[in-house]
């Protein structure tokens, strides 16, 4: 059925170009991933076992990457002062598998976190991915539309902890939070600009004349509304993505953080601000050209974390990116992995768990390619007033994963 979809969004792609000129890439992006009738995700959520689906996140991989970001939230909730509320809100939880992996180790923490209320608030739009999160979280036992909440869907998870689901971040409850976005940003719609001689262009999706119903990337005559106001005056590349709808997410987590504390952490493929060209699609695990079969594959664009350090707007201190590698090693993976082995009854456990190490560990697979980036209160790593006799302060602990973890 796929190729009937992807002919239909091709046709109505190509209508939109003839009536009002090329698509910036941001809207050709939107179109093929979200368009309600025939967009990728919205179609079918994209995420798979290795047979069916399109790409495998970390956690599909390797259960062990949720358990270390659970650990590094406990841990930064410890290092905070153990409030008396945690709220968890992830920002496009795929399958859920990663939530169900932290779960897992609240779970195991239940002593350390007893006194702590805790609740899980996930942020999805598709339909179809909040059913497979809802069957994986709470067994299917979810509650549509509950009345006096702005949630869309409740439930309890298997562990007892409540579960809400939310269209929008603004419709997250306020309140002392940890954030996550695994995967996240690096489907959201970019722009794309090119410097010319005549300044900088905007790269837009346009038909091409020569073949019926085919698209092809040109560059805008002129400056555009995009090419104005996201292209940063010090830029030096030659080639800019730029995502605003990311630049906009940031800016309401970094004003959540300033007002009730809490702390968010970006895990994705990524750059600082140094790479260029990075809009690619992926079908069957293969790579896949971006303009053909619109709808049928992923379309993704490496995160610019500069930009997103730059949108935080100094509301909050930030760290990283650092490489995944670093990260993972930092909380300890090597250690979880040594006792995992030693755990494991049979070789064919014993090899999954040193290839899914692998896999997350090594630079030629995920192990440098993705990074993760963490946004803070400023007072979580300076002493609100450094007036008072420094000597009295208690040094503040290291932010596990960014520094080597130090539990108690």
């Amino acid at each position: 059925s796929g190729a009937a979809e992807a002919a239909a969004l091709l046709r109505h792609l190509c209508r939109k170009v003839r009536a009002s000129g090329p698509l910036t890439v941001a809207e050709y992006m939107r179109e093929a991933l979200t368009n309600p009738a025939q967009g990728y995700y919205t179609r079918r959520g994209g995420i798979g076992d290795t047979d069916s689906g399109d790409f495998i996140t970390s956690p599909e991989i390797s259960q062990v990457f949720g358990e270390l970001i659970g650990i590094w939230y406990v841990s930064e909730w410890m290092a905070m002062g153990k409030p008396n509320t945690f709220q968890l809100v992830e920002l496009g939880p795929g399958r859920g598998t990663l939530t169900e992996d932290i779960l897992r180790v609240f779970n195991q923490l239940t002593s350390v976190l007893s006194k702590c209320d805790v609740s899980v608030h996930l942020v999805e739009v598709s339909p179809k991915l909040s059913e497979i999160q809802a069957q994986m979280l709470t067994g299917g036992k979810v509650q549509p539309n509950p009345e006096d909440e702005s949630a869309y869907m409740k439930g309890v998870s298997k562990t007892g902890i409540p579960i809400f689901w939310y269209r929008d971040i603004q419709d997250v409850p306020a309140g002392y939070s940890f954030y996550l976005a695994h995967e996240f940003f690096d489907a959201l719609p970019i722009h794309k600009f090119q410097r010319t001689e005549k300044g900088w262009r905007e790269v837009l999706v346009d038909t091409d004349p020569e073949v019926p119903d085919q698209l092809r990337f040109v560059l805008s005559p002129s400056r555009t509304p995009a090419s104005e106001n996201f292209i940063q005056p010090e830029e030096t590349r030659d080639h800019v993505e730029v995502c605003p709808e990311a630049g906009v997410i940031v800016q309401r987590l970094a004003c959540r953080i300033e007002k009730d504390g809490g702390a968010a952490l970006v895990a994705d493929y990524g750059h600082d601000g140094t790479r260029t060209d990075t809009f690619r699609g992926f079908r069957n695990h293969k790579l896949h050209n971006v303009l053909s079969a619109p709808g049928t594959a992923d379309l993704t664009a490496d995160v610019d974390f500069s930009y997103l350090r730059k949108m935080t707007q100094e509301r909050t201190t930030t760290l990283g990116p650092i490489k995944q590698r670093e990260f993972l090693k930092n909380m300890g993976i090597d250690l979880r992995l040594q006792v995992l082995l030693q755990n494991s009854r049979d070789t064919a456990t014993r090899e999954q768990l040193l290839r899914s190490y692998d896999m997350l560990m090594n630079p030629e697979k995920m192990g440098d390619c993705f990074n993760f980036f963490a946004m803070l209160p400023h007072h979580r790593l300076v002493h609100a007033d450094k007036k008072d006799k420094p000597e009295s302060k208690s040094p503040l602990p290291p932010v596990a994963g960014f520094n080597e973890l130090l539990l108690k």
